[in-house]
């Protein structure tokens, strides 16, 4: 079974970059996601990445944020630009009913 482990949180002033990291215990050849969840809210998709490489935004990050991948790495990447206090939150890393951990985001006002 896939194991995936996010990295890459942290505190940051609004304006300021990030780039989070998920690295899979096999072979990411899939389509997989990134997902956040702010405290009182649902889980919501971020963004998305098939396996063939075709990208899907959130309209709330948009000309921010870009997900990526390295399929020699089995690494996802999420480089977050422009970073706004509401998009503090757990982000998440998925592929199938696979999750992992999560790594948390802190932007400050």
């Amino acid at each position: 079974q896939v194991q995936l482990v996010e990295s890459g949180g942290g505190l940051v002033q609004a304006g300021g970059s990030l780039t989070l990291s998920c690295v899979a215990s096999g072979r990411i050849i899939a389509a997989m996601g990134w997902y956040r969840q702010a405290p009182g809210n649902q889980r919501e998709l971020v963004a998305s990445i098939s396996a063939g490489g075709t990208t899907n935004y959130a309209d709330s990050v948009k000309g921010r944020f870009t997900i990526s991948r390295d399929n020699t790495k089995n690494t996802m990447y999420l480089q977050m630009n422009g970073l706004l206090p509401e998009d503090t939150a757990v982000y998440y890393c998925n592929r199938g009913v696979t999750w992992g951990k999560g790594t948390l985001v802190t932007v400050s006002s």
